[in-house]
């Protein structure tokens, strides 16, 4: 790396008053792109609200609005057909779509951070993105319970004993056995419902912490990225990260249930209950000991359950969802 490209990398936002460079070791620690570049997404369609907002209300110039939001498009492709590496001195990926916006469009990508800080953009993107992993949770839920409601009709009069200290109790059935793995799920699917309500809320506008002087219209920009209700109180709206800790405890009870089943389903495949036979396409087998077919699929969701539960009980509530979430 040339000298120059070390200046630049080391060049910040924030660094207006500092006359020495920030030292590599402190660039790589403080950066955060390594995980929330997952947001990338979401960062570039809140700017793009933002900017037509700021072009709306005369606070940056129509033709500015349109640059920025024809420049925003171009950085979203460039990402995705993978044209672009984030830099570690840009710090987040906040910075890091401004920087490549500003190397398409020039000064004028600048005027894109009016009335706007990281705190209030990282608080919208997460909430976006959350929001959008609800729903894609529920709808795979909702599915999982179709599946097991069909099980269940198909097999309401088998008979099989019912278990507890896994020691045969009394007779069930299996219909009557998997429905209550129905209640479980519909359980998970108002829960998630019930959370998403209270993160489709707008932050942006809230500013660093005390909103801005600016004569934003922050209706106008909810009613675009599809959020339902705006913050009410600026020093709320940048620290609020409670919706997050909500989805987790959502998530982990989600895997509580999956975990169970999935230990029901290890048990019956198992030689000493053969109640089951697994489908080959979802089995593994050993290399050792060909005779065996192994429930590797029910297992690993059952190990995965704990990597859930660990994220929960170990969520960072200034900066949100530990990485890889």
């Amino acid at each position: 790396m040339s000298e120059k490209q070390k200046k630049e990398e080391n060049r910040h936002l924030w660094g207006g008053r500092f006359s020495k460079e920030t030292d590599r070791l402190v660039l790589d620690f403080h950066s955060s792109i390594g995980f929330d570049q997952k947001l990338y997404r979401q960062d570039i369609r809140g700017s793009q609200a933002h900017a037509a907002m700021l072009a709306r209300q005369g606070i940056i110039s129509r033709e500015e609005g349109l640059a920025i939001g024809k420049g925003l498009e171009e950085v979203l492709s460039d990402i995705e057909a993978g044209r672009q590496i984030f830099s570690v001195g840009a710090e987040d990926i906040h910075m890091n779509v401004e920087t490549l916006l500003t190397a398409k469009i020039g000064a004028v990508a600048k005027k894109l951070h009016t009335a706007r800080s990281r705190n209030d953009q990282v608080a919208l993107d997460v909430r976006l993105y959350l929001k959008t992993e609800i729903d894609k949770t529920g709808d795979l839920l909702l599915a999982l319970i179709q599946t097991l409601t069909d099980l269940a009709d198909r097999y309401a009069d088998w008979v099989m004993p019912g278990f507890t200290h896994l020691q045969i109790a009394q007779p069930i059935t299996l219909g009557h056995h998997l429905m209550a793995y129905t209640a479980m799920f519909q359980r998970d699917v108002d829960r998630l419902a019930d959370c998403r309500r209270r993160t489709d809320v707008l932050p942006l506008g809230s500013g660093a912490l005390a909103g801005t002087t600016y004569p934003l219209d922050r209706r106008y920009v909810a009613e675009e990225l599809g959020l339902s209700a705006l913050s009410e109180n600026s020093l709320d709206g940048v620290s609020d990260r409670d919706f997050a800790v909500e989805f987790e405890a959502c998530a982990s009870l989600v895997m509580v249930h999956l975990s169970r089943l999935c230990e029901e389903v290890i048990l019956w495949a198992s030689q000493q209950f053969a109640f089951v036979e697994l489908d080959d396409a979802y089995s593994t087998g050993s290399s050792i000991m060909p005779q065996k077919k192994n429930p590797d699929v029910a297992e690993l969701i059952r190990g995965k359950s704990g990597r859930v539960f660990g994220h929960h009980r170990h969520f960072d509530y200034a900066k949100g969802p530990a990485p890889g979430l």
